[in-house]
């Protein structure tokens, strides 16, 4: 009982945890930037990540941020914002 209690409390469980059905995709200069809101309690975590195809390698940069947004459309929104900025700050030095 008490192990329930600390899985609901602290998403324990994995339950719930599932990324948004329907990521959204945009590309910005050489990359593609993959958003993917999570649920997260009962709002959306901006979330997503950051490709580049360089030949037949696919060099990829996952983050999840602090930020919780009331819907996934703006968790979505706002992790494209934040993915531009840190392309347009540290380019390919992203993937190191």
């Amino acid at each position: 009982m008490i192990g329930k209690m600390f899985k609901s409390l602290f998403g324990g469980s994995g339950e719930g945890k599932k990324a948004a059905s329907n990521a959204v995709t945009v590309t910005y200069e050489d990359y593609l930037i993959i958003a993917e809101p999570t649920p997260a309690g009962g709002q959306w975590q901006v979330s997503g990540r950051i490709e580049k195809q360089e030949g037949e390698t696919t060099r990829r940069h996952t983050f999840i941020r602090a930020d919780t947004l009331p819907d996934e459309e703006s968790a979505a929104n706002e992790m494209i914002r934040k993915a531009k900025l840190m392309i347009d700050q540290q380019g390919d030095s992203l993937f190191d």
